[in-house]
């Protein structure tokens, strides 16, 4: 996958998160932290948290997954050498 095409996937990602970030007052870090910890079981009898958990997870999980294939391209190499330079004119 092209650094492009990681980003744009970022974001995107970002953006689905930002929505139960915005619904349950956490950041998707915390969450995800606390949903690993076992610190969120109490919510599991619930249908609706129930499944926007199983979601935001897996947007969390994958946005990190896409975070680390980023860093290990640009790890060691010059910025100007991967940006999508085009010209105007």
């Amino acid at each position: 996958m092209e650094i492009h095409e990681l980003v744009q996937e970022m974001n995107v990602l970002e953006r689905q998160m930002s929505l139960y970030e915005e619904k349950y007052g956490v950041l998707s870090e915390e969450f995800y932290h606390a949903l690993m910890a076992g610190h969120l079981g109490k919510f599991d009898e619930y249908d609706e948290t129930r499944w926007d958990f199983l979601r935001w997870q897996g947007l969390y999980k994958t946005w990190e997954h896409r975070k680390r294939e980023y860093m290990d391209i640009i790890r060691g190499r010059e910025i100007a050498t991967l940006l999508r330079f085009q010209p105007a004119y």
